[in-house]
């Protein structure tokens, strides 16, 4: 039986969907209690130990913010205690500095390495699906906010993520970190530009100073620690420091990494 947490995020529920295709017996956690799922909090150790009773293989996903390293410490003690084999965390690309402001995932990463379980860590890039904030946009004739200028990132389908931590919840590789990637870099004016293609329809972009930016992501009540992470995210991105691409998607799956564009033809069919 494999556990995954956040069964109902991007990538959680692609995942419980894709094991579930395969026929591997699979649990999903969530906070609220929904139908079909497992209620597991990660700040409710008990609730922690009902739902490793009987799992071998753990996805590790929490939220991010702040409470991310308490959390996935919390996971691990819970599944040293229940007899759980294997974690594969799934953590962010640039997850490398503990020491560093707003870096959530380090700690919890150390955490999962110096269990004495068998572990993966993936760290993909930003996801393509995150292009579906703009939809009000579009459906609004609006012009697609730009926070980031020309500052171009290699965008990953989620569905790529999940079929990677298929491959690391059931093979017998283990104790390697991989950073997941798409095959291109892409600024987000080029994005539109993909997107215009596939909807037909000629979309524009407006460019967002960060401080504006900063604006709104208070207004619409985000933590303070939150914004600033997500102006660090957009800083790097607009700076070019952001160019990270690899084929570790392609050596796992024995495929190429899927594109923006692929991504879009499949999520806006």
């Amino acid at each position: 039986m494999i556990l995954v947490t956040g069964a109902t995020g991007t990538i959680g529920s692609e995942l419980v969907r894709q094991l579930t295709a395969r026929d591997v017996p699979v649990r999903g956690m969530t906070r609220r209690a929904i139908p079909g799922l497992m209620h597991g909090d990660f700040d409710d150790l008990e609730s922690l130990r009902k739902a490793i009773d009987g799992v071998r293989e753990v996805f590790l996903l929490s939220a991010p913010g702040p409470q991310l390293p308490a959390h996935d410490r919390a996971l691990v003690a819970a599944a040293l205690q229940g007899g759980v084999e294997k974690i594969v965390k799934l953590s962010a690309i640039g997850s490398t500095d503990e020491g560093m402001p707003g870096n959530w995932h380090a700690a919890g990463e150390r955490a999962v390495r110096e269990s004495g379980l068998a572990w993966t860590i993936l760290r993909p890039s930003g996801f393509a699906s995150n292009a579906l904030r703009w939809l009000p946009a579009i459906r609004g004739g609006q012009p697609i906010p730009n926070q980031t200028g020309a500052g171009r990132h290699a965008f990953v389908d989620p569905r790529d993520v999940a079929a990677v931590a298929v491959e690391a919840l059931l093979s017998d590789r283990h104790g390697q970190t991989y950073t997941l990637t798409g095959p291109e870099l892409l600024s987000v004016p080029e994005q539109v530009a993909v997107l215009s293609d596939v909807l037909r329809s000629a979309l524009t972009v407006v460019d967002v100073p960060l401080d504006v930016y900063a604006e709104q992501l208070r207004a619409s009540g985000l933590d303070e620690a939150v914004v600033s992470v997500a102006l660090r995210g957009a800083e790097l991105v607009r700076s070019g420091a952001a160019e990270t691409m690899t084929d570790d998607i392609a050596q796992l799956l024995g495929r190429p990494a899927a594109t923006f564009g692929e991504w879009a033809r499949a999520a806006f069919r």
